[in-house]
């Protein structure tokens, strides 16, 4: 093995964790902020429409933060697994809305 080789794998790397913050940034942040517009549309008292809207809204706050993350996180790795943990409580707190109330 020269130099050279372990250069090339370096820069290999690094390419991979910037494509893993992209993949958790793009669709697994626009799926986290979606299924967190589900869960507090569900929570927020008062009308659905207004509801919706409201959540919608935070979503898309939410949506930056998550590829702010992304970025931010200490490898892609990580950035993928806290979002798909915080989209996963989003989904349990939607499924058990549903499961609770009994609408959809």
């Amino acid at each position: 093995m020269t130099a050279g080789d372990g250069h090339a794998r370096a820069r290999w790397a690094r390419r991979g964790d910037i494509a893993l913050r992209v993949v958790a940034a793009v669709p697994l942040g626009y799926a986290t902020a979606s299924l967190w517009a589900m869960a507090i549309a569900r929570l927020l008292p008062g009308d659905r429409a207004e509801a919706s809207v409201t959540a919608s809204l935070v979503a898309l706050a939410l949506c930056a933060i998550a590829a702010i993350w992304a970025f931010a996180a200490r490898s892609g790795w990580r950035a993928i697994l806290t979002l798909a943990v915080a989209a996963g409580l989003a989904a349990a707190i939607t499924w058990i809305s549903i499961d609770a109330t009994g609408r959809v």
